[in-house]
């Protein structure tokens, strides 16, 4: 069809419905044979054989070799021509991010990591990003113009239609700062995708992780913030407005202390890195523990959960209790959302996940302690088993997707 024939636009590229349901049944399902994405699309054989030899000789799928025989000849499978195009994803927190180039089956060809402090503003940080993927463009041979999509998960709330942060309370500059408009003077052919960090980490468990099993599932990041990425019937929900999920300015304790917001009492504010390295530093600083002393002192002062996890692992009474209280406050509110939601999985991720099995446990005992029965009765709670990965990978898929639009 001419339509595919004549890609020579910017993405997103269009395609008719047919083919666009082929497009997105194998980046949902993987490589699939013919007959495979007949039974899945509901089109004739002979429909589907038309359709891929259209999208193979516009040079967007290839047969890629054999697949499970299931009694005569193994039939040739069909996968995305991972040359076609080339995506950037980028999984940035509030102390670094992770930068990949990723190929059009979301293989990841390079990465790198950096520290940062979103608090430096926009254009410092989106610079550095600029030069790095030059850099690995460069490194890996691939032209700018290559370049189809980016995928930018940031740590605030995010107008997802616009692609800009919307006064995000720890990104001081960032606020409806063009993020679309800085790549593509260099990436004329990209399309620019920005959303909340844990909705991409979301994405990236229902695309390669755990999720890939649920239709409704909950994750949580945990770490200098606490948010919450929704999946409702296997798709990222973003509430009217891109602030769906913003669990970490729920009000947890109305006598508690000022959170960044400007609100008191906030499951952030109570709960998250900071507060858990703040209450062990006054611990420390106390005298009432001398685990959490000893930690105080060889980091200089600059406590973090990662140090009170150890104390507790230690066995360390006082750092118990706190990594205790916060995974059991955490626990209470999201209670809250199991009983209003009725996911079937939550998954918990972010750096202070890793503090140590006690935290999931707290964390676990507040939710089934608040729960309804019914709302708990099939709800799985766990860490997520491709946390460090799972934003990047989320990142990818979220700009694969976008690449291509259905013409209507």
């Amino acid at each position: 069809m001419d339509s595919v024939r004549e890609l020579i636009s910017p993405p997103p590229f269009l395609l008719q419905p047919p083919q666009a349901k082929i497009v997105a049944c194998l980046r949902r399902q993987g490589p699939l044979s013919r007959t495979d994405i007949a039974d899945i699309t509901g089109y004739s054989r002979s429909t589907i054989t038309t359709l891929v030899n259209e999208l193979t000789d516009a040079g967007i799928l290839e047969e890629m070799g054999d697949g499970e025989s299931s009694g005569g000849r193994r039939p040739r499978v069909v996968s995305f021509r991972s040359d076609f195009g080339y995506i950037v994803a980028v999984d940035m927190g509030a102390t670094g991010f992770d930068l990949a180039v990723a190929d059009f089956n979301a293989v990841l060809l390079e990465r790198v990591s950096m520290p940062i402090d979103v608090r430096d503003g926009a254009a410092p940080i989106l610079g550095m990003l600029h030069r790095l993927t030059l850099e690995i463009l460069e490194r890996q041979a691939i032209s700018p113009e290559k370049i189809y999509a980016f995928g930018i998960g940031v740590p605030g709330p995010v107008d997802f239609a616009a692609g800009i942060l919307n006064a995000p309370p720890i990104m001081p500059g960032w606020d409806a700062y063009p993020i679309r408009a800085f790549f593509r003077s260099t990436f004329p052919n990209a399309i620019v995708i920005v959303d909340n960090d844990v909705n991409m980490m979301a994405q990236g468990e229902l695309a390669a992780g755990a999720g890939r099993k649920h239709e409704n599932f909950l994750f949580v990041k945990i770490g200098t913030g606490i948010g919450c990425g929704i999946v409702a019937r296997g798709e990222i929900y973003r509430g009217s407005t891109g602030s769906a999920g913003d669990v970490g300015h729920i009000c947890a304790d109305r006598n508690g202390p000022m959170c960044h917001c400007g609100n008191v009492g906030c499951l952030e504010a109570i709960a998250a890195g900071p507060a858990i390295a703040h209450r062990a530093s006054e611990a420390a600083l106390a005298g009432r523990s001398a685990i959490l002393k000893k930690y105080y002192e060889q980091c200089g002062g600059q406590m973090t959960a990662v140090e009170v996890g150890r104390a507790a692992a230690e066995g360390d009474k006082v750092a118990n209790e706190i990594v205790r209280d916060s995974g059991y406050i955490i626990g209470e509110v999201l209670a809250g959302q199991v009983n209003f939601f009725n996911p079937s999985l939550i998954l918990i991720g972010g750096g202070v996940s890793n503090i140590g099995l006690m935290f999931l446990s707290s964390i676990r005992s507040g939710i089934l302690t608040h729960s309804l029965p019914l709302s708990t009765r099939h709800l799985r709670i766990d860490t997520s088993a491709i946390a460090q990965d799972a934003g990047l990978i989320g990142a990818a898929a979220l700009a694969l997707t976008n690449v291509f639009s259905e013409e209507r």
